[in-house]
């Protein structure tokens, strides 16, 4: 019943919204105020009324250009699946099942729908992994309805380059209407015919890898990759669709990748988001001289913070974001990877695993050794500047996959735990320094576990 109340009030909320947004955005809060009856959002309402009454706020102009740029169904799906499934419904199953089985419950799941990529870019593991790996139809419906039996309604596709399998990528899309479906594709096989089927589904959202502007993107990617980039998104942005960016700032692109330039760029083109990482020297082929010196890495965290504050496109820094989550995502604490062959790996960047899709539902999956070691052991560092267990604390993965038993799940050369991360060993101590000086900056304790965290608690 309180999840029919709950639905109810958004749908007749989002409409009251939609009929003139500018004027009713302000009386929309009052209206949630009301609703807050226990305070328990009061923070968040502070902070969404502060922006709502500056008009010349960046996140305000974000909230009205989803009006003036976005297809009002494509508008509509969003906030359904978004907002009120995954938000509003989903999470409190998800919060219910973290209690009853006692382990972790994404708030999204990560899967590859083939390894196969049209692409061969510098670094990229997935060049490694063949053509011939991938998943059936089936197998992907079947982990769309055990992650909704979860809580889940939102999907992401990774590769191999995901855009190769259109036709399944739709057809879910069609038959799992209530979800959110978003993939991280090179953007180059985008057209005109694939942008009309996201018209019709509607619940479809392309986050475009770009790795800066032509000359750095080509160098990485291939010659005309940029310019197949850039047809893609004014496609995209002609027919008013959602699409976001997905960045990889390395040591040779971060200043242009956090530059005004480049964020006024993106906004330019239409994006609505930009899903920030740093580059991780994952597989045989990888280039550890791609990855960023701590100067750099604090370039990007001081960079994205300052435009949160005066661009209006939202961004995550898949790394320097996890204060904001309390440490690491993945291990199924907010989301999990299924790669092309059916292992569930607890990160995209993390290939290593004691479960498969073929032998083992998602839930059990969740409860292996595995993931049970980063749900005991989360977060690895009460520096949350510092989440990630190998590029940011690179003794914690080894400790992990060893207690579990786990193999690596390389599709080509597998790749022993300890090599992985002496790969990441010179530059997570330079970041520890860094790391440190940034917390104790903004949180104002350099050492939480001697204040037993009552710094964090006043920081907010």
């Amino acid at each position: 019943m309180n999840k029919i109340i709950s639905s109810t009030g958004m749908k007749l909320a989002y409409a009251y919204l939609n009929s003139n947004p500018e004027k009713n955005i302000p009386k929309l809060m009052d209206w949630i105020d009301r609703f807050d009856r226990n305070n328990e959002m009061e923070s968040q309402r502070k902070a969404i009324r502060k922006i709502i009454e500056d008009k010349d706020n960046n996140w305000y102009k974000l909230i009205l250009s989803m009006w003036s740029d976005i297809n009002t169904k494509v508008r509509k799906a969003f906030f359904n699946n978004f907002i009120l499934n995954e938000s509003f419904i989903g999470w409190p199953i998800q919060e219910a099942n973290r209690e009853k089985y006692g382990c972790n419950i994404p708030w999204a799941i990560l899967m590859d729908p083939t390894a196969a990529c049209n692409l061969k870019c510098t670094g990229c593991w997935a060049a490694e992994y063949g053509k011939n790996s991938s998943m059936s139809l089936e197998m992907m419906d079947s982990i769309v309805k055990q992650g909704k039996q979860l809580g889940v309604y939102f999907y992401l596709y990774s590769g191999g380059e995901p855009l190769v399998r259109k036709k399944d990528i739709i057809a879910l899309c069609e038959k799992h209407g209530d979800c959110l479906f978003a993939a991280f594709t090179n953007g180059t096989l985008i057209d005109e015919d694939f942008a009309d089927e996201m018209l019709r589904v509607r619940n479809f959202v392309p986050a475009i890898s770009i790795e800066g502007f032509e000359n750095a993107t080509d160098s990485r990617r291939g010659k005309g990759t940029y310019q197949a980039v850039i047809r893609a998104m004014e496609i995209l942005k002609r027919k008013k669709l959602i699409f976001g960016a997905s960045l990889c700032y390395t040591r040779y692109n971060t200043e242009v990748i956090g530059s005004e330039e480049f964020f006024d760029f993106m906004i330019d083109k239409g994006v609505k988001f930009a899903w920030f990482f740093t580059y991780m020297p994952v597989g045989a082929d990888a280039v550890p001289d791609l990855m960023v010196t701590a100067d750099q890495r604090e370039f990007m965290y001081r960079q994205i913070r300052h435009f949160r504050e005066t661009k209006p496109l939202f961004t995550l820094d898949f790394w320097n974001d996890g204060e904001y989550a309390a440490g690491c995502i993945a291990g199924g604490r907010r989301y999990l990877h299924i790669n092309a062959n059916g292992d569930i790996e607890p990160c995209a960047f993390i290939h290593y695993s004691d479960s498969s899709i073929y032998e083992n539902t998602i839930l059990e999956a969740l409860q292996s050794p595995l993931f049970m070691q980063y749900h005991m052991n989360q977060p690895f560092n009460d520096n949350h500047l510092r989440p990630c267990p190998l590029l940011d604390n690179p003794g914690r993965l080894t400790e992990m996959v060893e207690v579990s038993g786990a193999a690596s799940t390389d599709f080509i050369k597998p790749e022993d735990v300890h090599s992985l991360s002496c790969k990441c060993v010179n530059t997570a101590e330079k970041w520890a320094v860094t790391a440190e000086r940034l917390w104790t900056e903004s949180h104002g304790c350099a050492d939480c576990v001697k204040c037993g965290g009552e710094a964090r608690k006043a920081a907010g």
